[in-house]
């Protein structure tokens, strides 16, 4: 596959992507990811874009700090490429890409934290309602 020379590589979006979602969740920052890592706030931005391709021993100690093992920045890539047959369906592959944004990981924090499940079916007929606005 060839790719545009001036692009991001698809691989380097994807790990990027997963240090950003990671970090969210652990509730860090930028400058507190980069401060742990010796680097700029620019840089850890620069990763988690993809615009900067992260060095091996730089995502050893990004696992590190992030308390997760070197594969799971990895996982989710390259799906349908698995070995044992294995391949996520669209609605997985939609989660997945869900979890991979800023908002994503903020709405799956809060949304089970609305206690009425009346309230939570306002919420989801919401969301059903603009994703139809397009």
């Amino acid at each position: 596959m060839a790719f545009d020379d001036k692009a991001p590589n698809p691989v380097d979006l994807h790990v990027g992507g997963r240090v950003r979602m990671r970090r969210k969740f652990l509730g860090m920052s930028q400058d507190g990811l980069a401060e742990h890592l010796d680097l700029t706030f620019q840089q850890v931005q620069k990763y988690e874009r993809g615009s900067n391709r992260i060095s091996a021993s730089k995502l050893f100690e990004i696992a590190k700090a992030l308390k997760v093992p070197v594969a799971y920045f990895y996982e989710g890539y390259g799906e349908g490429e698995h070995p044992d047959g294995f391949s996520e369906s669209a609605s997985e592959q939609s989660v997945h890409s869900f979890l991979m944004t800023a908002e994503g990981i903020e709405l799956a924090e809060a949304f089970p934290r609305i206690k009425s499940a009346k309230h939570r079916r306002k919420v989801l007929d919401l969301v059903r309602s603009l994703a139809d606005d397009r």
